[in-house]
């Protein structure tokens, strides 16, 4: 694991855990993921929350050798998911003395997942604002419900001027890791958060007054420079705003022939001037990067070949996909193919209407098998109103 250096006193004691073949049993993490734990040594000690049972027997041995033989007084438990709090008990077992640290709803979630018979007597409840002081460190508690979980809160450090984020400002990928932040934090922001933008609003609007200098989440690198572009990208993804100007063309396609049309529509996006033209084969490529780009482009055009008298599949689940997470404020074009009874463009336009500030552009384009002479000039057409659209 990578040596994580934060300060004299706040000590790293996560793992990386490189083996995973699916986060959370359904995002793919080809360069694993990281499950953070900090230590914070004063007049009293804290552990800031525990790691995923995955790593356990790592986990307790770096926390043993930070301890350096002294015990600790506090488990801040900021959010109850286990990949964060799988060993709660185990430090309530292996620590008589230790005190939990949670909020009202921490406390009313915690027995559904441990049975601990000295509970009442070891939780401390707090609420927003309240404080812990831990000798020349002391903690501040912001409560951040429902990002992603209604007990979850966020800690700042006072004295170093720390943000504990939770799983705000996560990202995928093993702390050795040498790869951009910002894509796959935008892939695990969007398919792990995203649909409680407002709730992340709320919490931005908390912290922003903070004095920060760093910021220490539960996924991914500990964030120490240019904190402004972090906050920047949290408050353009949380506000449904596309992030950048550019078409993705999300295709679903049986045999190949809408496919086809898709790759000649982004041959005539680029020959009109689209610089930047994103096409992916809902069928094979990672649907949570489909989604991703998806909240990440001004633009977009769904093309679906019929399937059972409605829609195919990997385009139902991508879209119902998108209106989980509260997708809106984008400019919409449609493709649809079928050979008798073309019906894809109905649903995926069924789904549309249930999302916010969706503007779709004519016209749909409905492709009776291939594409021919009269079905090509209308893929112009929409290929000039996409463009046109910026």
């Amino acid at each position: 694991m990578k040596d994580v250096n934060i300060s004299e006193n706040i000590i790293y004691i996560g793992a990386d855990d490189k083996d995973i073949d699916l986060f959370e049993s359904q995002y793919i993490v080809p360069n694993g993921i990281s499950y953070n734990s900090y230590l914070i040594k004063d007049t009293k000690i804290a552990i800031m929350d525990t790691i995923d049972n995955r790593k356990t027997d790592e986990w307790l041995n770096n926390l043993e050798s930070a301890l350096c033989g002294s015990e600790p007084d506090y488990l801040i438990i900021s959010h109850l998911e286990p990949d964060h709090a799988y060993n709660i008990k185990t430090l309530t077992e292996k620590y008589p003395n230790i005190k939990l640290v949670g909020n009202d709803k921490t406390f009313a979630f915690l027995p559904q997942f441990f049975d601990i018979p000295d509970l009442e007597e070891r939780k401390i409840v707090v609420k927003e604002n309240d404080s812990l002081c831990l000798g020349n460190h002391t903690l501040r508690f912001i409560m951040a419900p429902m990002v992603h979980w209604p007990e979850v809160m966020v800690e700042y450090e006072e004295t170093e001027k720390i943000l504990f984020s939770a799983d705000g400002f996560g990202k995928f990928g093993a702390l050795d890791t040498d790869e951009d932040w910002d894509c796959e934090a935008r892939r695990y922001y969007f398919n792990i958060v995203g649909k409680y933008g407002m709730q992340v609003q709320m919490l931005l609007k908390k912290v922003l007054n903070l004095d920060i200098k760093m910021i220490c989440p539960l996924h991914g690198p500990i964030l120490k420079n240019n904190l402004e572009h972090y906050i920047e990208k949290y408050n353009i993804w949380s506000s449904y705003e596309p992030e950048n100007k550019g078409v993705f063309i999300a295709c679903s396609s049986i045999h190949g022939n809408t496919l086809d049309a898709s790759k000649q529509l982004k041959g005539i996006l680029e020959e009109l001037g689209e610089t930047k033209v994103v096409l992916s084969d809902l069928s094979r490529e990672d649907m949570a990067e489909c989604i991703e780009d998806a909240f990440r482009y001004d633009r977009i055009i769904l093309a679906s070949s019929s399937y059972n008298f409605g829609l195919f599949t990997p385009m139902e689940q991508f879209l119902l996909h998108l209106k989980e997470r509260n997708y809106q404020n984008r400019t919409i074009g449609i493709i649809e193919n079928g050979t008798w009874a073309p019906t894809a463009g109905k649903c995926m336009k069924d789904i549309l209407s249930e999302m916010k500030n969706i503007t779709l552009i004519e016209p749909m384009v409905t492709i009776k098998s291939t594409l021919n002479t009269e079905s090509k000039a209308e893929l112009e057409k929409l290929a000039k109103n996409i463009v046109n659209a910026k």
